[in-house]
């Protein structure tokens, strides 16, 4: 769901005061997100004791009939919702909390998909309990983002460490064609395999939209700070953007006329601060990683005309088409 959509928030219940529990958008009555993410507490907390009291139980509901590492693995996802659930009801407005349950989900999804693997699996139950979960993904990522643009109105941004990630790649191509290439925005979808489209809305603007694990949708409008044909190009978030980001790429010429180095710079600010940071590193989805990643997609690309993409490559990072 647009995350623009999501946090068009009626200022007017707001002042009302969250004991009210609704907001109206364009004529619509939904339910508050300080109400939601209660709910999702005692969600967390149910869940949780489940988990931790009747690991055996849990996963064969779900369709693991293995024992061992599954019950220690339902104990440990049973802690982890137990302390969100707590972390939810006493916080005042617990945008933090929220995000990581996301996070949470995101690694629950990749528990759940590795178990289709097993041998001693009802493939039925697990693929109901993986919908289900899918669903409740949906449901924390939505109240996350209306929580965060909630927070962002009346007091500013949440707090949280920002995250920095340099790298740097030398690439068998002019300057020229490469600065040309990265100049016009919406081919960065095309290397970056996380960044689902780029749209222009200008000269200098363009509407980014993220998709994370989980099918959850970030989008955030973008401009471009600053540029220095064939050497430089830098670009921010809008301010309000539930992604607080801004990055930086330069072109210099590789020594000996071998190409070019390029060298690119992301700083952000996760949803949720450093407990999505530190989460999606355990994940294999830290900025560095990516980053690195995404120049060499970015060189294959330039240099072959194509992304070479291994078999095991997840589903949707396939090849965007040939280099212009």
């Amino acid at each position: 769901m647009a995350i623009r959509e999501n946090s068009l928030i009626d200022m007017d219940a707001e002042r009302r005061g969250p004991s009210r529990g609704r907001f109206s958008r364009n004529g619509d009555s939904r339910v508050s997100p300080e109400r939601l993410a209660a709910g999702l507490g005692w969600f967390s907390i149910g869940l949780g004791l489940a988990a931790v009291l009747a690991p055996a139980k849990l996963t064969r509901a779900i369709g693991l009939k293995g024992r061992g590492v599954s019950q220690v693995a339902a104990r440990m996802v049973g802690v982890r919702e137990l302390a969100a659930g707590i972390g939810i009801l006493v916080e005042p407005r617990p945008v933090r909390w929220v995000w990581s349950r996301v996070v949470g989900d995101v690694m629950d999804l990749a528990l759940l998909t590795a178990g289709f693997t097993g041998r001693r699996v009802r493939r039925g139950r697990l693929a109901l309990a993986t919908g289900a979960v899918a669903g409740v993904t949906a449901v924390d990522a939505v109240c996350a983002q209306q929580l965060t643009a909630l927070t962002r109105v009346s007091a500013g941004s949440p707090d949280g460490r920002f995250v920095h990630a340099r790298k740097r790649i030398t690439i068998n191509r002019p300057a020229e064609a490469l600065y040309r290439f990265w100049r016009d925005f919406s081919n960065l979808p095309r290397f970056m395999r996380h960044l689902e489209s780029v749209q222009p809305l200008g000269e200098r603007r363009s509407h980014w939209r993220v998709k994370v694990p989980g099918g959850i949708a970030l989008q955030w409008d973008v401009e471009m700070t600053e540029e220095r044909p064939n050497e430089l190009i830098a670009w921010r978030s809008l301010e309000g953007s539930p992604v607080q980001h801004s990055g930086t790429v330069r072109f210099e010429s590789a020594p000996g006329g071998r190409g070019t180095v390029v060298t690119a710079e992301m700083e952000y600010r996760p949803p949720g601060g450093a407990v999505t940071a530190a989460a999606a590193k355990l994940i294999g989805m830290a900025p560095e990683q990516q980053l690195q990643e995404d120049l060499r997609r970015f060189k294959q690309l330039m240099e072959t005309g194509q992304v070479v993409v291994s078999v095991a490559a997840p589903s949707g990072a396939g090849p965007r088409g040939g280099a212009r």
